[in-house]
């Protein structure tokens, strides 16, 4: 049966952000996920994991000057010895929290640059990241974006992100499947999740298109975990939404999945 994370940066905002393991696992979660940990020292988090029997599924590499509107930094020339390091940095805090998983955000296509040398950069990158990482018995996932969450993301297709990992050809290089990013730019997502389930490291829902809890919108979702079960998927789905209202009165979708027996 699926296996879902809570997001915590998007879920249970009506809390601090390390009073959101304590409200997720009792909602019934067994694992979270998050954008970035860095605001927090490793053990401090890694604490809250243990006291309330949380799995850390997955967290962000450092994105660059998110403040200022950056949005990952693996594409971008110039940023070479930034980049080190932040992968240094992400690598250290898996260690700790116990993630097998990282997410390295390409970045914001620059205009003036051709697509196809910020790529030729964006491969370079991505090799560095994941022989860094395979030592550290880590998968590096890349993540499509829509553009209209992200306004000039570079990597905004399923079958680009697959055919980059598949020229890096690294075995820990995978790409991060969300649901809500897909559907927004391709749709047919039972097609591309058949079709690219071996390259798959990490998948996450919403609904669409407000990205609220995945019983509204568009997108038929119980049809998508079984077919998820069904070809064989065994990572954490991440539940990167906004919820409505309160977090805990918006899980009702949820329960269903936890009370399921396993298959």
């Amino acid at each position: 049966m699926p296996r879902f994370a809570a997001n915590l940066t998007m879920m249970y905002t009506e809390h601090a952000f390390l009073d959101r393991f304590a409200a997720a696992a009792g909602d019934g979660f067994q694992a979270v996920e998050f954008l970035f940990p860095y605001d927090f020292p490793a053990a401090e988090i890694k604490a809250r994991l243990d006291a309330h029997g949380l799995t850390q599924a997955l967290f962000n590499a450092p994105p660059g000057d998110w403040a200022a509107g950056e949005r990952g930094i693996a594409s971008l020339p110039g940023r070479d010895d930034e980049f080190k390091r932040s992968v240094e940095t992400a690598l250290a805090y898996t260690q700790v929290l116990g993630n097998r998983t990282l997410h390295v955000m390409a970045g914001l296509a620059v205009p003036e640059l051709p697509h196809e040398l910020q790529r030729q950069v964006y491969l370079s990158r991505l090799a560095y990241a994941a022989k860094a990482a395979q030592g550290e018995g880590v998968t590096i996932v890349i993540e499509p974006i829509n553009t209209r969450d992200i306004p000039g993301f570079f990597l905004n297709r399923q079958d680009d992100a697959q055919a980059i990992c598949a020229e890096v050809g690294a075995p820990n290089l995978k790409v991060q499947f969300d649901c809500y990013h897909c559907q927004i730019v391709e749709g047919d997502l039972a097609v591309k999740l058949k079709r690219d389930m071996p390259g798959i490291g990490h998948i996450q829902i919403a609904g669409v298109p407000e990205r609220h809890e995945p019983d509204t919108g568009e997108l038929n979702y119980p049809y998508l975990f079984d077919l998820i079960d069904t070809l064989g998927y065994d990572g954490w789905i991440g539940c990167e939404y906004r919820p409505r209202a309160q977090t805990s009165a918006g899980l009702g979708w949820l329960k269903p999945w936890l009370a399921a027996p396993a298959r």
